[in-house]
């Protein structure tokens, strides 16, 4: 993909030149199952938004739980900055790369300012005492996904899209430079989908954070992605900005369905229609 204009961050293990994020020839497949990943290979460019888009059970949140070191693959490798997940540090990582998964019940019982304050733990050692920074970090979190009305409240007594909110903060208050999100407006009706999109091209913009989302809304992915990656059957079926990934043929192909892509006039962006059957 192609490498974005804006200036890097700098960070201990930083790769002086290269992707940001790499995967080489991955295969990986759970125990007793079929292969999930199948040689799946791709690159992002470090401060891009990127979408990963591609059918049910394509691959996409196992690729996720490759990058966070959490599954181990059978063959290839992941590296970020340079370093493969297992290379880093005790805590490195998780200063690093912060993940939206897509549940929220692990977290119910508590606070949301408590949930946020969850997101400081790569920060605060082994002690685990929050210190005026933390503090900050959590309540700046809170003030950009629009929970700060919320937060001496539980988390279980607010609706699905908050709790989502909710969890967005507290990756944003790790304060990363690489945020893996898992389907993150699943649940947000479309004014908080766009608001949580905006939010992610301004953590892009001004903090040159990279984002790799999930996402099975291809119009939401190409509203606001720089680049998608298409997976399908646990490989890279296409990638690159919308314009060039949303063909007809690419789609059709991959989703098994009948679409039309079309261009909106304002902004140069495709958009996609699906085809009713007769």
């Amino acid at each position: 993909m192609a490498q974005n204009s804006r200036s890097p961050m700098s960070g201990a293990g930083q790769a002086a030149a290269g992707p940001y994020v790499e995967v080489r020839d991955l295969c990986f497949a759970y125990a007793g199952g079929a292969p999930v990943l199948r040689g799946l290979s791709l690159a992002l460019a470090r401060g891009r938004f990127v979408g990963l888009l591609g059918p049910n059970g394509s691959g996409k949140t196992t690729l996720l739980r490759m990058l966070l070191g959490l599954l181990e693959p059978a063959s290839g490798e992941v590296r970020i900055a340079g370093l493969r997940p297992a290379d880093y540090p005790a805590g490195a990582l998780a200063r690093r790369v912060a993940y939206v998964p897509q549940g929220t019940a692990s977290v119910l019982a508590f606070t949301v300012l408590e949930t946020v304050l969850m997101g400081r733990s790569p920060h605060t050692g082994a002690l685990g005492f929050e210190g005026a920074g933390d503090w900050h970090a959590a309540r700046e979190a809170l003030r950009l996904t629009d929970t700060e009305r919320f937060a001496e409240r539980n988390l279980e007594d607010l609706s699905g899209g908050e709790r989502q909110r909710v969890v967005i903060a507290r990756a944003l208050a790790q304060e990363p430079d690489l945020i893996l999100l898992d389907e993150p407006t699943a649940f947000l009706d479309i004014k908080h989908q766009q608001a949580i999109h905006r939010l992610l091209v301004r953590l892009r913009d001004k903090q040159g954070m990279t984002v790799l989302c999930v996402s099975h809304d291809l119009n939401l992915a190409s509203a606001y992605a720089d680049d998608v990656v298409l997976i399908s059957n646990g490989r890279v079926a296409a990638a690159g900005t919308p314009a060039e990934v949303f063909r007809t043929d690419v789609l059709e192909t991959v989703y098994e369905t009948r679409v039309r892509v079309e261009f909106d006039e304002s902004s140069g962006r495709p958009y996609v229609l699906p085809i009713p059957e007769e």
